[in-house]
């Protein structure tokens, strides 16, 4: 069994028998990122409730509460995955031949990756509460994309798994 379930909801395969899937992880929003926006439509219908009051006085509440819950679910639908030749961050895919130098940049260093250092021609997955980011620089000449950045809780074993490639 070489499968092992990391923190945060990453798992990583070092056997490559399951599906040819290595590594497998979704950027959801951790439970702390929920009550805010939460409390947030709770308020905005509360406003309404008192502009409106009677019968229709739950429906902001049916409405805005889970519209809220939704935006919240579908931020966290991003995954990272290396499964066969390819690696999968979001709805794009990179075949692994493609793949050049990996860096992985800490917390400390993301600020300036995303800022002065940003190529604007990058292909970005950022998740401002994930930390780390992993910078994959691109080798096919007829791409005009130079790198990939994107957020991993794991960003040490991606790295590993794509320079391992």
């Amino acid at each position: 069994m070489g499968e092992s379930a990391g923190a945060a909801g990453a798992r990583v395969d070092r056997t490559g028998e399951k599906d040819g899937k290595r590594y497998g992880e979704r950027l959801y929003v951790p439970w702390w990122g929920w009550p805010l926006p939460l409390l947030a439509a709770v308020l905005l219908a509360a406003e309404i409730h008192m502009g409106h009051p009677g019968v229709l006085a739950w429906l902001p509440y049916l409405v805005l509460v889970p519209l809220m819950a939704a935006w919240l679910l579908t931020m966290g639908r991003a995954k990272v995955e290396i499964a066969g030749d390819e690696l999968r961050v979001g709805k794009a895919h990179l075949p692994l031949r493609y793949v050049g130098e990996v860096d992985v940049i800490d917390r400390e260093h993301k600020r300036k990756a995303l800022g002065p250092e940003l190529d604007p021609a990058a292909f970005v997955v950022h998740r401002g509460w994930v930390g780390p980011i992993v910078r994959v620089h691109l080798t096919d000449p007829d791409d005009p994309t130079p790198y990939w950045v994107f957020s991993t809780r794991k960003p040490e074993v991606v790295a590993e798994l794509l320079r391992s490639h």
